[in-house]
């Protein structure tokens, strides 16, 4: 968690609440008002980043679709390559692919088969962990090709719903910037 409390209230209040979406009872948090201020963008990554400045760190995977936006800019922050982790059937070339359980069934998510090379140091990146499915499902197709997969971080935890936890019973080291109670 962030440390300062003012960086903490200042990247929530960037954090935009839609209530009932995407169906009635969800607080969906849309982090589009973030990475639309400047300010907000760059000390997010700055914080994401932060506990692995320095390190050798080969790649940063990004889960579909906002973990594309935080997972690039990761990547250039810290010199390293950038791997999409992709919804079934977007990739063009020779993919691997893991079915991943989702709070109302599975689907299944894929990568390049030549993304990581076994041994690669790889940083998992999201928006949010929820339940913790697609992020599970993603650590598990990363060490499919023989990734050591460093950390996992995401911008903000639901705690509630037990997904960082999830993650930590893999081994995997999770990095959250922001909570939010419920789901």
């Amino acid at each position: 968690m962030i440390t300062s409390t003012t960086v903490e209230r200042d990247l929530k209040a960037a954090i935009r609440t839609i209530p009932d979406y995407p169906k009635p009872g969800i607080l969906f948090r849309d982090i589009t008002t973030l990475l639309s201020d400047a300010w907000a963008f760059r000390r997010t990554v700055d914080e994401l980043v932060q506990p692995w400045a320095g390190m050798k760190i080969d790649k940063v995977a990004g889960i579909e679709a906002r973990g594309f936006i935080l997972g690039g800019a990761v990547a250039h922050q810290v010199s390293a390559g950038f791997v999409p982790i992709r919804k079934k059937g977007k990739l063009p070339h020779k993919r691997v692919s893991i079915a991943y359980s989702l709070e109302y069934g599975l689907d299944e998510m894929e990568m390049h088969e030549d993304a990581v090379v076994a041994g690669e140091r790889v940083i998992l990146v999201d928006d949010l962990i929820a339940t913790g499915g697609t992020a599970e499902g993603a650590v598990k197709l990363l060490r499919q090709l023989g990734a050591e997969v460093l950390a996992a971080c995401f911008v903000i935890d639901l705690p509630d719903l037990g997904g960082a936890d999830k993650l930590r019973k893999l081994d995997v080291p999770v990095r959250t910037l922001l909570t939010f109670d419920g789901h």
